[in-house]
């Protein structure tokens, strides 16, 4: 499946997590949250220190997340990223849009074994979806 088609099964989700969601709007894990909000696309913020971002309530972890939730942008380090794609697995995370710098080999290998559409070539999120910061 080429780029143009995994961006496009990703988007065609129902409801978006971010793992790395930040409370600093300087962050790129905030940016994306709000590029999905300013697309009035349903996002879930994953943060295990924050109660809220951009008033939408966060939960501390992937398995705490809706069922309903099958598409995720990972913004984390990458030996976190390996982490929150284990608990995607686990979850049943369909898609997983890893932004440039969140990508690690290993979890991009779990993600193919697992038959997760994976998305980690460098596109990013804010380009496809033209985020605007306010």
């Amino acid at each position: 499946m080429d780029v143009d088609k995994k961006i496009e099964k990703f988007l065609s989700a129902t409801g978006f997590a971010v793992a790395g969601a930040s409370t600093n709007r300087d962050k790129y894990g905030n940016k994306v949250l709000r590029c999905y909000l300013q697309n009035n696309k349903r996002a879930i913020p994953i943060n295990p220190r924050a109660t809220q971002i951009e008033g939408v309530d966060c939960v501390p972890s992937v398995t705490a997340l809706p069922d309903d939730v099958k598409s995720l942008s990972i913004i984390t380090p990458p030996k976190i990223t390996e982490q929150v794609v284990d608990e995607a697995v686990a979850k049943g995370i369909e898609n997983i849009w890893m932004q440039p710098g969140a990508q690690s080999p290993a979890a991009i290998a779990t993600c193919e074994k697992n038959g997760i559409n994976v998305i980690a070539d460098g596109s990013c999120l804010l380009v496809v979806l033209h985020y605007r910061e306010h």
